[in-house]
């Protein structure tokens, strides 16, 4: 009665035999098998192939719809048998970037993995953009400014921007007295070389690419490099909170700095989550609530 009803639905959202065969761990020919045996069995066209291209037809828009709902159901009743909030079992997986989720948010979820030991943890550090769904991950932390559709945000915390430098650095350089004087600057690049400020008299954007000696996709090696006075940082408060309090960097600009930026905690939108994950989100933001 369900053959091919997992292998259609995954075709669906993957929109290619190939992934949604990656995703099941099965061979292609096995997904078109079976997704061609359900086509006869109900005596319809489901999806419309092309060498290049696979479409749910529109009939297979609205099964697909229906059996989504049906496939969540029966995880969910799986999750429920296997699992109870005291016995919590099952992977978890997260991806993020950056010390706020280093610091922050692995030390609360390897906390809430000691406290059930059925639950195995990955946490992915790398600073791509992964695709949650394609890629298998739960969750991810983002920050900034959210370009995903298809995805439930909820905002972590509101972050500010700073900019900085160290003494040394501000002893052979001149403060800048605005973002556009950057330009005259080795300004430390973490990823993205377009710097984002605000104008406090004219309520406008100030937007700029900015060089300089050392470009990391990676805040703690930027950071280190700011504090032996190679440039100037653009980071996160929270990144260089500990050295600005130490007087190993000092604050600049600080009437112009982004403050509208955030992080988010995001995962798919889906109407039946595991019970697990729901879990292990929870015990997260309850943790960083209480910081």
């Amino acid at each position: 009665m369900f053959e091919g009803i997992l292998e259609f639905a995954t075709v669906a959202e993957c929109g290619s035999f190939t992934k949604a065969a990656q995703r099941l761990r099965v061979s292609t020919s096995h997904v078109s098998r079976q997704v061609s045996a359900l086509e006869d069995r109900l005596g319809v066209k489901l999806l419309n192939r092309t060498t290049r291209v696979v479409q749910l037809s529109d009939i297979g828009q609205r099964y697909h719809q229906q059996v989504q709902r049906v496939i969540e159901g029966l995880q969910e009743a799986n999750q429920t048998a296997i699992s109870t909030h005291a016995d919590l079992a099952g992977p978890i997986r997260m991806s993020g970037a950056g010390p706020f989720v280093e610091e922050q948010v692995a030390p609360l979820l390897v906390q809430f993995a000691a406290q059930h030991p059925k639950i195995t943890l990955e946490m992915d550090f790398e600073t791509r953009l992964v695709d949650l769904v394609d890629q298998g991950f739960d969750f991810a932390i983002r920050y900034g400014v959210l370009a995903e559709s298809g995805m439930i945000a909820r905002k972590l915390s509101s972050r500010p921007l700073v900019c900085a430098a160290s003494p040394a650095y501000l002893d052979r350089h001149p403060a800048p007295h605005h973002p556009r004087t950057l330009r005259d600057h080795s300004c430390l690049v973490i990823n993205n070389d377009l710097w984002r400020f605000s104008d406090p008299d004219q309520k406008t954007n100030i937007e700029l690419r900015v060089s300089g000696r050392v470009r990391a996709n990676s805040i703690v090696a930027a950071r280190e490099a700011a504090v032996q006075g190679l440039g100037v940082i653009y980071t996160p408060a929270s990144n260089v909170v500990s050295q600005i309090q130490a007087g190993t960097l000092v604050e600049i600009l600080p009437e112009f700095v982004d403050t509208t930026r955030s992080h988010w905690l995001v995962y798919p939108e889906r109407q039946h989550m595991p019970t697990r994950v729901r879990a292990a989100i929870d015990h997260l933001i309850a943790g960083l609530d209480n910081k």
